[in-house]
């Protein structure tokens, strides 16, 4: 780690006292088989989908796994629940994979669009960052994004699960609502860059995307 990074991470540590937040980073984490409400279980090298009526949601490193909330403390059970809810309420199949070649959301959601039957995937951070990306597009392009996670709730990731399948299924569906906070970002921006840290912790440059059998409790 350079001077640079050491800074910022003390900076960061110093802010996030306020937050009573833990940022002791552990010689070696222990990774538990099952977090609350959610066993995610790896089957294997994801392979691309031939099933048009599919939406593939596309986990960072460290969702579900060695993070367990968004940055704003919504458990990641119910981020997924609600995103598959509301892609079965349009109609279609959600299909989960895990990518860790990056921590970046634009390409872990265009590696779920790449893989996904219907060429629509969703990517999500572990601090609740989402993309709703398509196939054909650029990575640093997408059909909807979702910057600011602190402000989004439970019925968002309802909304974005809705509007992926509605692209999937052909139709052009209205951007789902956010709300706007101008203090949001200068709020959470020190929490923000110590969970997308600990995320790209967890990158494995290379690896193959997972699929993951995902079993709520």
């Amino acid at each position: 780690m350079n001077l640079n990074e050491q800074l910022i991470r003390s900076v960061i540590e110093e802010v996030l006292k306020d937050f009573n937040f833990d940022t002791a980073a552990p010689a070696s984490v222990s990774v538990p088989a099952n977090v609350e409400g959610l066993t995610l279980t790896a089957k294997g090298e994801a392979l691309k989908g031939t099933k048009s009526d599919e939406v593939v949601i596309g986990l960072a490193p460290a969702f579900g796994l060695h993070q367990t909330k968004t940055i704003i403390d919504i458990p990641h059970y119910k981020v997924l629940r609600e995103i598959i809810a509301g892609i079965e309420e349009e109609g279609l199949k959600a299909r989960v994979v895990r990518i860790t070649r990056t921590s970046d959301v634009a390409f872990v959601s265009h590696d779920a669009a790449k893989l996904s039957g219907s060429g629509i995937g969703i990517g999500v951070q572990s601090k609740g960052t989402t993309v709703i990306h398509q196939k054909d597009l650029f990575p640093l392009g997408n059909l909807e994004l979702f910057s600011q996670a602190p402000l989004i709730d439970e019925e968002t990731y309802r909304a974005i699960g809705k509007n992926a399948a509605k692209y999937a299924k052909g139709e052009s569906p209205k951007p789902v609502p956010v709300r706007n906070d101008q203090m949001a970002r200068p709020r959470y921006q020190a929490k923000a860059a110590l969970l997308h840290i600990k995320e790209t912790e967890h990158v494995q440059l290379g690896a193959k995307p997972i699929e993951l059998d995902v079993q709520f409790k």
